[in-house]
């Protein structure tokens, strides 16, 4: 049974989730209406201070519980880069060579039905009046 201290823990953990991300809704709304009503100052100025709000978004987003886990899977994910096999370059090479030879030869056999199937069609119908 949950004691009333961890219900409260976890309720208070969901407020807490609810104001972060509300703070990033927040954040990007005003970088967007900011952009749009300071658009006579220079474009530096803006570009710089909408970096600054975009940073401080990611932050706020990152400290939320699906940013968590996105930072967890971003780590997991380049392990599993790292422990791929990649080709080499001659594999890579023949693979590109084989790609384009393929290519090339099923767009001669089209073009050449295609041929075959316009040219049936315009007999068979200029035989018909």
């Amino acid at each position: 049974m949950i004691s009333n201290t961890e219900a409260l823990e976890k309720e208070k953990k969901r407020i807490q989730e609810i104001v972060k991300w509300f703070i990033v809704i927040l954040l990007l709304i005003i970088a967007i209406v900011g952009n749009y009503f300071y658009r006579d100052l220079s474009l530096i100025l803006r570009i710089v201070a909408i970096f600054f709000i975009i940073t401080i978004t990611g932050i706020v987003a990152l400290m939320t519980e699906q940013g968590k886990l996105m930072i967890m899977f971003v780590r997991e994910a380049r392990i599993e880069v790292r422990k791929v096999i990649w080709p080499t370059r001659q594999e890579t090479f023949y693979t590109t060579l084989i790609v384009a030879i393929v290519t090339t030869l099923m767009s001669l056999i089209l073009w050449g039905l295609d041929s075959f199937l316009v040219s049936m069609v315009s007999f068979i119908t200029s035989l018909r009046f």
